[in-house]
């Protein structure tokens, strides 16, 4: 993989920060979810002058959910700008510029303002490096914030990950914890191929202490970067019974296990956190360790990627299952209005009913 930190640096800005522009964070800190994906940004942009990030309000504004906050202010309205709310126009103006070198960071402010782009993203995006046989890679990120738990109303809670994992050409990414936040946005803007990066809006300020000097020097030009790409990873050990979950999922999962805990059944928990590509052998593994599985996900069950796990689960598994694999996702209809989406979302109760169900007495 290619990473920013072999490309070219800015030339240094003088001694101390422009005005309005706030100082760097450094060491240790406690910074919300939506901190770590700015400074992920930031810290790419800085390493790298061919990435910038536009979109709808992300410049002046800072963006709906102020992930873009400070970027303009710190690298000028050249490098993180506002564009008219055209999301065809985006995507497609990005697309143009990663066939010509630059790295585009695109923000589709909500999960269902991208439809517009839909066509634009499978019929090109994704099938560019295959049309030229490789010769023209497109290094994008399309930022996306995705799935309910804020009490929005339609066409701002879509969990719509189904779409891109099923167009062969597109990464597809969603980070469920500050560190991820970060380290997959940073990995996502240094893969030479697009990406979806799917951010779950219910976590942007959720908040975690992390080192951000450690976090930085994995992409210092000497160091060896190990990507986040295509790899899951174990959020919670457990033995009686897997739960799979990824991007909002991931701290329900982790609350079930908890509230199981007390009732004395050990439960693991495993982030997927990569859809495309998807970490067969770690999950696989997961599951073979405890013969049980649970895929909780946001999205309406048929035809979706909670779908697409249990059938590989399935496929690979099969003889060290102790029972079938159930899953936990949003109902079949349109996401709810505020106040029934409690309803809607999978919970602690409708999870650990699951695993209630997962043939204990065999």
């Amino acid at each position: 993989m290619t990473t920013t930190a072999n490309r070219t640096k800015p030339a240094a800005r003088a001694s101390g920060a422009p005005a309005g522009v706030e100082p760097v964070l450094t060491g240790v800190q406690t910074i919300t979810f939506a901190k770590a994906l700015t400074l992920a940004m930031a810290d790419a942009m800085e390493a790298d002058t061919s990435v910038l990030v536009f979109g709808e309000d992300v410049g002046t504004l800072g963006g709906v959910f102020r992930v873009t906050d400070g970027l303009t202010r710190r690298f000028g309205p050249e490098r993180c700008f506002d564009t008219p709310l055209a999301e065809a126009g985006i995507v497609g103006m990005a697309t143009g510029m990663a066939m010509n070198g630059m790295r585009p960071v695109v923000e589709m402010q909500f999960d269902a303002f991208a439809y517009p782009a839909f066509e634009q993203i499978t019929s090109h995006v994704a099938k560019m490096g295959n049309r030229t046989r490789g010769l023209v890679r497109l290094p994008m990120v399309i930022r996306i914030p995705y799935a309910g738990g804020i009490g929005g109303v339609e066409h701002h809670c879509d969990s719509s990950e189904a779409y891109y994992v099923h167009t062969p050409g597109l990464t597809v990414l969603t980070p469920s914890t500050v560190t991820d936040a970060y380290v997959m946005l940073r990995d996502a803007i240094a893969s030479p191929d697009p990406v979806v990066f799917l951010e779950p809006k219910k976590l942007y300020f959720t908040k975690d202490t992390v080192d951000l000097d450690e976090l930085r020097s994995r992409y210092d030009a000497d160091a060896s970067v190990s990507s986040s790409i295509g790899t899951s990873v174990v959020a919670r050990e457990g033995t009686d019974a897997t739960l799979i979950a990824y991007g909002p999922s991931v701290s329900i999962a982790l609350a079930a296990a908890e509230t199981a805990a007390t009732e004395g059944r050990s439960l693991q928990v495993i982030d997927v956190r990569s859809l495309v590509p998807f970490d067969d052998e770690g999950v696989c593994a997961a599951v073979r360790s405890t013969g049980r599985a649970v895929v909780i996900a946001e999205a309406p069950g048929f035809a979706s990627m909670a779908a697409e796990i249990v059938a590989r689960i399935q496929e690979r598994c099969f003889h060290s299952l102790a029972a079938p694999v159930l899953r936990v996702t949003g109902f079949d209809i349109p996401y709810p209005a505020p106040r029934l989406e409690k309803y809607y979302l999978p919970g602690v109760d409708r999870i650990l009913d699951a695993v209630d169900n997962l043939q204990w007495e065999n």
